[in-house]
């Protein structure tokens, strides 16, 4: 009896179908085991040692093993535990038919000692691990378009490797409007499917189809396979041949030259391949006269002239041609062609200049007639009516006078200077088709007048010009342009003539006549002259001459050419200063100061102090700005009595000039009052001296001296013809050309260096500051006076002496 155990694997144990046979007869007994293909290697497939009754114990001394008549070694055998397992996975495809209904993998279980030899029979059990594949990826049908709907078409089936269940079970077509698809099965239970055409094809409306067929199993999971299907839809003759009108009105010209192309039809047929092929023919209603004058290309549809065309003798040609295609049931298809033969406009238009009068001036009158010219043509109708012109860009118009006669005029003003001749085309051109045109070119040459006034590249001109400048220096060339031609444009530069204070301006600038070089007659001072502003007139030789102007402006700079002039403490011609001071002044008191004038600007006059000798620098302090001189510390009974410093004043030109002054200061056992140093009260000493007395006789003595010379001067200038200058320095006066206002003891100037209030006392005498010199303007006096006892008698005859030196402006300085 047979019997069968099913074994389910759990862990390592697979579920097997054990079948056990016994056999009643003398013959051996068969195991027989069934497992799905692809178990994986180490799987287990049953225990033998307990499904053939064997112990256990005695497996490894009975050296069992496991024989297979296979070639390759599927399932092994464990020597210590009988149990049976898979050694290489299992592929039933490969290891048997793929169409066999069973497979089975045959063994021998030996043992040893003693020996015995059980059977076994290994089933190998269909798994759905392939999918439907077609023998061909892409399928092509040709399938004419005549093909009557319901027509089938055979398609190769797919094949699948697995059985039964797993196997093709059906076929799937995509969407598709004219196919269709039919499941066959075969005798031996195979699917296989036809394509069926649901709907009629029409290859000139789609020539191709790409359809899709799946085809599927029932396995689980389901797998499937897919293949294209490339429908090709074959022509049938089934499109007559048409033209793109039923018919065409040509004109052909006459003497048009044999072989000149009159007209290429186009027939289209919407077949293909030989279907659509056309030859050309004319009908039985074209007449023999048209087909002799007239040929006609069956191949590309050409009609070409076969013979002369006369339009006197023929002028409308009628014909029908007839466009066949090659196909087997041919098809055709007709258009008629009207040629009408036009006259040919075979004669060029003349044209003839009458008169015409070049040169001419440029500021010639507009609608002056220049020109006369006439036309003709020897056609007739429009072939014989003739249209002239030029071009639309030219200050020119034609006018016509009479029948073919024209008059060039001056339509719009001239200009020499843009353009300084015109080249005048005529061109004529009939009315024929085609048109015939010819041109006649004259030349007009433009005269010159003289409408253009000289122009300067600038309309004003500043120029910076260096005081001291050498007289005939070159300041600039001032160069005007005129476009006009000849006389008109030789220009001459004048300076319109102007006085600059009683002085004309042809006494100071000269011009060059020929080419504008400005040049300077005199030297300039910029501290007597800062700038001029003046006129230059550029005038050409023209009837009349025309002329333009141009304003210069210009600007004296000035030189660091003034020394400094110390003005305090005085001094008599660079004599030293004797100054006192007592020996118990206390540290921080005012020795001297120190007060210095240039008469340059800006920068070139602000002044600078500094000690340039000086016996102990470690008692006195110099004040680099207001010249301030006054003590670092008291007296002590180590310093000398006399101390000699040595300042210089210098200002802030390039190079910088400079000025001394040296001061003998003698320490005096005396007590002096101390005074405010911004007063003007003179200071007194508690003791007329006799020292003080002789001072004061002495400083009298100087001040008459400079009355008596003040006044010689004066004398001296008012016989001079020339308007008085700026006076230079004198030595009880100096005038400043700065531009300041100034009241009295006190000094107010523009620049910001001089704005300050200041008055300067020294122990020998006061520096007093008077109101500015009448219509001087910019100008302003600084006097030093002596001491006295007697302050308003001396400050007073002072000022009578500064208001005379203001006037006559003399005296001298030194440093």
């Amino acid at each position: 009896m047979d019997v069968h155990r099913i074994i389910q694997p759990s862990r390592r144990y697979v579920s097997v179908f054990l079948l056990f046979s016994a056999v009643l007869n003398m013959a051996s007994t068969v195991t027989h085991y069934s497992i799905p293909e692809e178990m994986e290697e180490g799987s287990i497939v049953a225990n033998l040692a307990t499904d053939l009754g064997l112990d256990m114990k005695t497996l490894s001394n009975r050296k069992i093993r496991l024989d297979t008549i296979a070639n390759k070694k599927y399932v092994d055998v464990n020597k210590d535990t009988g149990e049976m397992y898979i050694a290489e996975k299992i592929d039933r495809e490969l290891l048997c038919n793929i169409k066999t209904a069973t497979c089975f993998l045959k063994m021998e279980v030996v043992l040893e000692n003693p020996l015995r030899i059980f059977n076994i029979e290994l089933e190998i059990m269909d798994i759905n691990d392939n999918a439907p594949q077609f023998r061909r990826d892409t399928i092509h049908l040709d399938i004419s378009e005549s093909t009557p709907s319901g027509e089938r078409f055979s398609l190769s089936n797919a094949v699948d490797p697995d059985i039964g269940a797993n196997s093709v079970k059906t076929y799937h077509l995509s969407e598709s409007h004219h196919f269709g698809i039919e499941i066959q099965t075969g005798r031996d239970g195979s699917k296989f499917a036809d394509l069926i055409l649901k709907k009629a094809l029409d290859r000139e409306k789609q020539a191709f189809q790409n359809l899709i067929l799946t085809a599927v199993d029932s396995g689980v999971p389901t797998r499937s396979g897919t293949a294209s299907i490339i429908v090709h839809v074959l022509d049938t003759n089934d499109n007559a041949p048409y033209f793109e009108k039923e018919s065409f009105r040509i004109n052909v010209p006459e003497n048009s030259p044999i072989g000149n192309l009159v007209v290429k039809l186009n027939a289209t047929d919407l077949d293909e391949g030989s279907n659509a092929e056309v030859i050309y023919s004319y009908s039985l209603y074209t007449s023999e006269k048209t087909q002799g004058t007239f040929k006609l290309n069956p191949d590309s549809g050409e009609i070409t002239v076969k013979e002369m065309i006369n339009y006197e003798d023929f002028r409308i040609y009628d014909m029908e041609v007839i466009a066949t295609d090659k196909g087997t049931n041919s098809l055709s298809g007709q258009c008629k062609i009207t040629i009408l033969v036009t006259d040919m406009n075979d004669n060029h238009p003349e044209i003839s200049i009458k008169s015409y009068q070049s040169p001419i001036k440029e500021d010639i009158a507009v609608d002056t007639v220049i020109a006369v010219v006439s036309v003709s043509d020897k056609d007739s109708g429009e072939n014989g009516i003739v249209d002239i012109h030029i071009t639309d860009e030219l200050p020119f118009a034609l006018r016509e006078s009479s029948d073919n006669y024209y008059e060039l005029v001056v339509s719009e003003p001239l200009d020499r200077e843009k353009v300084p001749e015109y080249d005048i085309t005529f061109t004529v051109t009939d009315r024929g088709s085609p048109p015939l045109s010819d041109n006649e070119t004259m030349t007009l040459e433009l005269l010159d007048v003289n409408d253009n006034v000289p122009q300067f590249p600038q309309s004003f001109y500043t120029m910076p010009v260096m005081e001291n400048n050498a007289p005939g220096a070159l300041l600039s060339s001032l160069t005007a342009f005129d476009p006009d031609l000849h006389e008109n444009q030789y220009l001459v530069y004048f300076i319109i003539e102007k006085e600059i204070v009683n002085t004309s301006i042809s006494m100071l600038f000269s011009i060059n006549p020929e080419n504008g070089n400005l040049y300077a007659l005199k030297t300039f001072d910029y501290e007597i002259e800062k700038e001029f502003l003046f006129h230059i007139e550029a005038r050409d030789s023209g009837v009349p001459p025309l002329s333009s102007n141009v304003t210069v402006h210009i600007i004296i700079v000035d030189q660091n050419d003034n020394t400094p002039v110390i003005v305090s403490p005085w001094r008599v011609h660079g004599s030293v200063v004797e100054e006192k001071i007592p020996r118990s002044a206390d540290k921080g008191s005012l020795v001297s100061k120190v007060i210095a004038i240039d008469t340059d600007s800006v920068q070139n006059s602000r002044i600078t102090y500094q000690f340039l000798q000086v016996t102990d620098a470690t008692l006195f302090s110099l004040d680099q700005y207001n010249g301030d001189i006054r003590t670092m510390r008291m007296f002590s009974y180590r310093d000398p009595r006399h101390q000699r410093l040595v300042v210089i004043a210098k200002d802030n030109g390039e190079p910088a000039l400079s000025a001394t002054v040296t001061i003998k200061l003698s320490t005096v056992e005396t007590a002096v009052k101390a005074y405010s140093d911004m007063t003007e009260v003179p200071l007194e000493y508690d003791i007329f001296s006799d020292l003080n007395l002789y001072l004061v006789i002495g400083l009298g003595s100087v001040s008459f001296l400079l009355l008596i010379t003040i006044l010689v001067t004066c004398v001296l200038k008012c016989q001079k013809p020339m308007p008085s200058k700026a006076a230079p320095p004198s030595r009880n006066s100096v005038i400043s050309d700065r531009n300041s206002t100034i009241a009295d003891s006190t000094l107010v100037s523009n620049d910001a260096y001089w704005y300050s209030m200041f008055l300067a006392e020294t122990r020998k005498g006061k520096l007093v500051v008077r109101q500015p010199v009448p219509k001087a303007g910019s100008r302003y006096i600084v006097s030093s006076l002596p001491r006295s006892t007697g302050l308003t008698e001396t400050s007073e005859s002072a000022a009578s002496t500064l208001q005379g030196s203001t006037t006559t402006g003399s005296g001298s300085s030194s440093s």
